[in-house]
């Protein structure tokens, strides 16, 4: 049995050996990544060159902010549409009080969805060919984020001066309540672990990462690739698209607007846990050997250094330390003390990406204990790799 036991704690530590050096080869990107990008004032050149496609469905609740965000945009934003799914709770109406102080604000009612289309990319395809053929670049924008007046102006000058086909912002996030302080973060990290900071190379298309929050695009690039319809079926449409993109050739980034987007996705940890859960695997975007590959990293490297360290102070306590510790298991805890002591550092990191003033300042401390939270979040992931959403966004798919 000590044999099996030995044998068993050097298999793993071997795994985590060889996780951790991924891991570190992902994050020291990080040290040379550019800053965020800064608002920046529209230029001449920029008149006219942007249309916005918002997709809802029941969003009366959280699209006042992003209405008011789109209409304080400049001479750069031509035309913002808003395609809605036939909602029963009063979008529309909000929408069209919307237009009467801004004329470049336009709400359209997408036809009945498809089969084998999510709702999301269908109401993107429908707005993209709805919008004018003289805006040069398309930027879909979802109903809960809150952009900066100078959002627009940002993101299209980011895109040119790095020459990019594509660019998605990862936003700053407001939270407010104790649990979703705890978890959501935790979730966030499962993106950084499998693909590295945002404003760093992705390496190949496989690992291109986006975020359909915020998702400027050149027409002419989402012409050549059909539209949506390479992600129709994709309940992550945002890196499926992404990733189709870059593999017909086009530069696609991935950069950091917490200085130009705020998003406030979901109420609470059990929203959070039910609908962002449910994305975050990516499965419709990659192989089924990804898919697994990414899932058994981290376990390895997030999943598992708090039950083993915590597994270790226990058998200590039992058995004592002289008893319970070998060279292995000494290694172990070690390497695992480690991962623990980068996720923690990590939280600091990510900070910036995160606006807690909408919650007490005990309530905010609490951000700092979301490295707790990792054996959840790696559990929700493996969870939502099982199966597709039956009911995504407020539809049924069924069998879908």
């Amino acid at each position: 049995m000590n044999f099996i036991v030995a044998l068993f704690i050097f298999i793993l530590l071997l795994v985590q050996v060889v996780a951790t050096a991924i891991l570190l080869s992902r994050l020291i990107k990080g040290a040379i990544r550019q800053p965020a990008i800064a608002p920046r004032e529209p230029t001449p050149d920029d008149l006219g060159r942007v249309s916005i496609v918002i997709p809802t469905l029941n969003e009366a609740d959280r699209l006042s902010p992003c209405l008011e965000g789109v209409t304080r945009q400049s001479y750069e934003l031509r035309e913002a549409i808003v395609v809605d799914s036939r909602s029963r709770d009063g979008t529309p109406e909000l929408v069209q009080a919307a237009a009467h102080s801004d004329p470049r604000l336009r709400l359209i009612t997408d036809d009945p969805l498809p089969a084998g289309w999510v709702g999301r990319p269908w109401a993107l395809h429908t707005g993209f060919l709805q919008s004018s053929p003289e805006s040069e670049w398309i930027l879909g924008l979802d109903a809960d984020t809150r952009p900066h007046p100078q959002l627009v102006a940002s993101a299209l000058q980011a895109a040119l001066r790095g020459g990019y086909d594509l660019i998605s912002l990862s936003p700053q996030f407001l939270l407010e309540s104790p649990g979703e302080i705890v978890l959501q973060p935790a979730l966030l990290m499962t993106l950084v672990y499998r693909f590295g900071p945002t404003n760093t190379e992705a390496g190949s298309p496989e690992r291109v990462m986006a975020n359909g929050q915020c998702f400027l695009c050149r027409r002419a690039v989402l012409e050549r690739v059909g539209g949506y319809s390479s992600a129709r079926d994709s309940f992550c449409d945002d890196v499926t698209l992404a990733r189709a993109i870059a593999r017909a050739g086009f530069k696609v980034g991935f950069l950091d607007g917490a200085n130009v987007l705020q998003v406030r996705m979901y109420e609470g940890a059990l929203e959070t846990w039910r609908e962002w859960g449910r994305s975050l695997d990516l499965k419709d975007a990659c192989s089924k050997a990804q898919l697994w590959g990414d899932l058994g990293f981290l376990v390895a490297v997030q999943g598992l250094p708090l039950p083993i360290l915590v597994a270790g102070a226990i058998a200590a306590a039992i058995w004592g330390v002289e008893g319970s510790l070998s060279w292995s298991k000494i290694a172990l805890l070690g390497l695992n003390g480690l991962l623990l002591a980068i996720r923690f550092a990590l939280s600091a990191a990510i900070a910036p990406s995160y606006d807690l003033r909408r919650s007490s300042p005990l309530t905010a401390l609490l951000f700092w204990f979301s490295p707790l939270a990792d054996p959840l979040a790696v559990i929700r992931i493996f969870l939502s790799s099982l199966h597709r959403p039956k009911r995504w966004r407020g539809r049924d798919y069924g069998e879908f």
